[in-house]
Parts: C-alpha cells; sequence; structure tokens
C-alpha cells in the first residue's frame, strides 16, 4: 500500500507540474529579429497596424528585392498594401534581419484584451510550413479584415486578435516577442 501511494504522490506531482506549466501563449525559439523605424519610413501601412487606438489592425511585414535594392512590403488586413525601401540603417543592420521563418511577420494589436496587447506572428502556417524541408516550401497566411489568418492549404483558421489561437483546430501560431512605440514610432521584433 505505501509504494502504492509513493507511485501515485509521483504521479501526481509530475501531472501538476505539466499542467502548471505557462498557460499564456508561447513564444517562438526561432531567432526572429526585426527592428523598423516608421519615424524614418513614414509608411502609413505600417502605423495602421502599430497603432494602439486602432486594435484588431494586422499588418504583414516582407522583404523583397527589386532592381538590386530591398525593399519593405507592408499589406494591412482592411486592403492597405506599400512598400518602403530598405535606408541606410535598414541596409546596415540587413544580415541582423530575420523577418520570421520564412521572411514574413504579422503584426498588430489585438481588440479581444484591454488594454490591447501587441502580437507579431509568423507569416507561415504552423502545421504546414518546414522550415528544414528541401526544398523549402512557403504556406503563407492571408489575413481577413476580422484578423483572421488562413492557410490556403490546410484552411486552419487562427484568431489574430487573441493569441493567434486556431479556432478549428489545435495549433497556434507561431509567436514572436514585439513592442511597438506608437504609429510612428519604433517597431521591434525580437
Amino acid at each position: 500500500m505505501r509504494k502504492y501511494l509513493s507511485s501515485l504522490l509521483v504521479g501526481l506531482t509530475i501531472l501538476l507540474a505539466t499542467a502548471c506549466g505557462d498557460d499564456g501563449f508561447k513564444y517562438s525559439d526561432y531567432h526572429c529579429n526585426l527592428s523598423l523605424d516608421n519615424a524614418t519610413h513614414q509608411d502609413a501601412t505600417l502605423a495602421t497596424a502599430m497603432d494602439a487606438n486602432a486594435p484588431g489592425t494586422f499588418c504583414i511585414i516582407s522583404s523583397t528585392r527589386k532592381g538590386g535594392a530591398l525593399w519593405f512590403t507592408f499589406a494591412n488586413n482592411h486592403g492597405l498594401r506599400s512598400e518602403s525601401i530598405f535606408n541606410a540603417i535598414d541596409q546596415r543592420l540587413e544580415s541582423q534581419k530575420h523577418i520570421g521563418l520564412n521572411g514574413r511577420l504579422i503584426i498588430g494589436y489585438g481588440n479581444m484584451d484591454h488594454p490591447a496587447h501587441f502580437y507579431a506572428y509568423d507569416g507561415e502556417c504552423p502545421k504546414c510550413f518546414q522550415p528544414n524541408a528541401l526544398p523549402l516550401k512557403s504556406y503563407p497566411l492571408q489575413i481577413n479584415s476580422e484578423g483572421i489568418a488562413e492557410c490556403a492549404a490546410c484552411h486552419l483558421r487562427f484568431n489574430l486578435n487573441l493569441e493567434g489561437i486556431c479556432i478549428n483546430g489545435s495549433d497556434r501560431l507561431i509567436t514572436y516577442r514585439a513592442a511597438s512605440t506608437g504609429a510612428w514610432g519604433h517597431l521591434q521584433v525580437y
């Protein structure tokens, strides 16, 4: 009986230790590093997602190379789209920039908590995208005006306003730590 109680106590301790873990959203172990100064870029599309007074507005950030120059591309969930060329500071720090697992981030303030919380999510589907696959195949998330991100391949839907939880499955978006100093301020994703 004593051995049974001892085993039961050890089992309950293990169960409680694993059940009492971080019940909030989890941050990715991937090293994401993006620093953008919107006071310099003056990008209105990016500003919409960095404004705490506009919760529910999210922006996809990616970078592309055009004509030998690097450009940021911004597209929000209300149809605005714009581009901004890398400035001298961006070019100097280009080798240190890691914009998500495959070059896409989604940022914005959620509208489900008060005060609004600033989120940064990876722009790839956490179920479909395999960062070590050869060849690397992209599964980009598309965002709608309600703040829902959807994968076209598996049709999983994620609520950007509520910690990236999956609406129709058990997965959760890859989340990064992020901060915004305001619409025309500084964005930091780390």
